[in-house]
């Protein structure tokens, strides 16, 4: 197996703090918001061997295992991280597969430049995702009914706002939710800004299930995606809690440090909260209108130990070990790429020694054992 040296992404949303914590090393003053382990072309992971783009280029039935070779081509499915928001990242969904793939060829047809700021489908790639929480973690996920965004709104007692609460009380709700968001991110930005600013005043105001909103705010002062912040589900995680996000599911991570891993895509179409392009149309296109539960997920432990967070897709499967003292190694050993990160204490894999933050590739069938006394996650595909 090849230890990993990973790139840290210094987004402004970042946390200065929460990754030099976990790696145990001193902060830089820069917000250090993403470690990326994969074989994505952006920021790929090094190893003695290359990059670990290249290593898997180089022999992908030998790295990947024929049967992922067979299912999903020959590079890397997923791509894992550590991801430590400072600040709310932007509200955005993310296309099923056949969206990113129509998407993809239409831009490719229409020959839109692939780093135009208004390019929309990077690849023809889905972008499930899922975080699991390593602190308490703050985020949106999914639309709230409309009734309850209706009493949201309402209770702010702002009066340009009054034309969104009725349209939230009326039927049917897919079509409510459509209406107010398209009406929200639609509207002119000067009357806009000036609701926003009366919404925000009104939500530091009042706190509670305002406060949210009103650090949203804060980052975000005119920015139409605060009132569309409120159309959501606002969740709180706990340690080893976890959220799946499927396609067109809006969300956003508002603060906190967690595991992320997602199909390898970067497709991201944004609803707000962001500087960057917000192309309407297409993002009503892929919006799910679907009031309901976000759906927080805890780990479902098996007889050996492991712990799985179950999601509907092949491309990654995340779980997690929880290694007491003196426990017995685990055999981790199957016919499939996998990441091995640390997360607590110090763990051993094969023949390298991890403490928090450090990570390995396991080429697929390799001989795998972790023992120790900390928590390794374990990421790999479904085959």
């Amino acid at each position: 197996m090849d230890r990993l040296d990973n790139t840290i992404r210094p987004y402004a949303w970042g946390s200065p703090t929460a990754i030099p914590e976990l790696l145990g090393v001193e902060p830089s003053g820069e917000p250090q918001a993403e470690m990326w382990m994969g074989a994505h072309p952006g920021a790929p992971s090094r190893t003695a061997r290359g990059t670990l783009l290249e290593v898997v280029e180089s022999g992908p039935e030998r790295e990947l295992g024929a049967r992922a070779v067979g299912k999903f081509g020959p590079r890397l499915p997923f791509l894992l991280k550590l991801l430590a928001a400072g600040a709310p990242l932007s509200l955005q969904v993310h296309p099923d597969l056949e969206q990113a793939r129509q998407g993809y060829e239409d831009e490719e047809r229409r020959g839109v430049p692939a780093d135009a700021p208004h390019r929309n489908y990077k690849d023809a790639n889905h972008k499930p995702e899922l975080i699991c929480a390593l602190t308490e973690f703050d985020g949106l996920c999914g639309f709230r009914p409309p009734a309850e965004a209706a009493g949201l709104f309402d209770g702010l007692g702002v009066a340009s706002l009054k034309p969104y609460v009725d349209l939230l009380r009326a039927h049917p709700e897919d079509a409510a939710l459509r209406e107010v968001l398209t009406a929200i991110l639609t509207a002119d930005p000067e009357e806009m800004s000036r609701t926003v600013a009366e919404a925000a005043a009104a939500c530091e105001r009042l706190g509670g299930a305002y406060a949210p909103y009103a650090g949203i705010a804060h980052h975000y002062p005119a920015d139409p995606g605060v009132l569309a912040a409120m159309l959501l589900n606002h969740v709180r995680l706990q340690p080893g809690e976890a959220l799946y996000l499927g396609a067109g599911i809006p969300h956003a991570y508002l603060g906190g440090l967690g595991v992320e891993i997602m199909a390898n895509s970067d497709n991201v179409l944004r609803c707000g909260l962001t500087p960057k392009h917000v192309d309407v149309p297409e993002l009503l296109r892929v919006v799910r209108f679907e009031a309901g539960d976000p759906g927080v997920l805890r780990p479902e432990a098996s007889d050996d130990g492991e712990e799985v967070y179950e999601t509907p897709v092949d491309e990654f499967r995340l779980s997690r070990y929880v290694l007491p003292e003196g426990a017995a190694a685990h055999d981790l050993t199957r016919p499939a790429p996998q990441i091995l990160l640390c997360t607590a204490g110090t763990v051993r894999a094969g023949e390298h020694r991890l403490t928090p933050g450090e990570s390995v590739f396991v080429p697929a069938g390799e001989k795998a054992e972790v023992s120790g006394a900390g928590t390794v996650f374990r990421a790999t595909v479904r085959v």
